[in-house]
């Protein structure tokens, strides 16, 4: 069985775009690939699958609209960056979106409020809706409010979390590498790209590298673990290089990019269909 193939048939999910991938490394928002990104999501949206969009980005925008070359660590300025980035990446994307004819909506969600039982299915309520409307939620931490004791630590945590809560069907990670590799490919020229992952394991996790960045949050390992939690909850898991959106048209055809994490269900029929061949 091709666990690729499988990939053509998802309907819900989830995008996951992190800081990196949407700026420069000085920190500037990245105006041609972000449009890229809203043209192809379209596109996806526009075939009759549903997607949810996860950004990050708001207190990066809101430092460089404050001309600040690098935000601060501080919780309550950062927290001042991202009610000022939060208005404008949301202005950004409505803009984008509105050249390809796809409505979106703006969701901020804390920790505390999916840990609420009623909150968390008033949560859920909502995003269905949208999703029948033919609407692209945009949603984000929102870190406005948010401290660290109800933080979700980071908006790969924050994917993970809303892939299991509306049962999407695969989370897609877009970073600025090809995938999880063997070691760090910037310093390891022979590191070699993990194409399928059906079990994270000690020995996987002792190859992951971290990456991280002044404007972005997380690394390798966060996303090892919003994988984990997803595989856990029967969802697959891409990590695939955002620099070019057109790699979700590629991973979505079943084409052999990024690593791809399979669910243990897809496992299980992958098991009874070899069983039924035989």
């Amino acid at each position: 069985m091709n666990y690729r193939n499988t990939l053509k048939e998802k309907k819900r999910i989830v995008v996951k775009i992190g800081t990196r991938s949407l700026s420069f490394p000085n920190g500037r928002i990245n105006y041609s690939r972000l449009e890229k990104l809203t043209m192809v999501l379209s596109d996806i949206r526009s075939s009759g699958k549903e997607v949810i969009l996860i950004s990050s980005g708001a207190v990066g925008i809101g430092a460089n609209r404050l001309k600040m070359e690098c935000p601060p660590d501080a919780l309550i300025p950062r927290q001042a960056l991202a009610s000022i980035g939060q208005a404008e990446l949301i202005r950004i994307y409505q803009k984008f979106f509105d050249e390809y004819g796809q409505m979106v909506a703006q969701v901020l969600l804390t920790r505390d409020g999916l840990d609420d039982e009623q909150r968390r299915n008033n949560a859920v309520n909502t995003l269905n809706e949208l999703l029948l409307m033919k609407v692209i939620p945009i949603i984000n931490e929102n870190d406005t409010v948010s401290t660290a004791e109800i933080q979700f630590g980071d908006n790969d945590n924050l994917s993970a979390k809303v892939s299991v809560m509306l049962k999407a069907d695969i989370l897609i990670l877009l970073t600025d590498t090809d995938g999880l590799y063997t070691s760090d490919p910037e310093h390891h020229p022979e590191a070699e790209r993990i194409r399928v992952v059906e079990e994270i394991n000690q020995e996987l996790e002792s190859v992951i590298y971290q990456s991280s960045s002044a404007f972005g949050k997380g690394g390798m390992s966060s996303k090892l673990n919003a994988a984990r939690l997803c595989m856990n909850n029967n969802i697959d898991t891409a990590i695939i290089n955002g620099n070019d959106p057109k790699n979700l048209y590629r991973l979505m055809a079943g084409e052999d990019i990024g690593t791809l994490f399979i669910s243990p269900q897809v496992n299980k029929q992958n098991i009874v269909i070899n069983k039924y061949l035989k």
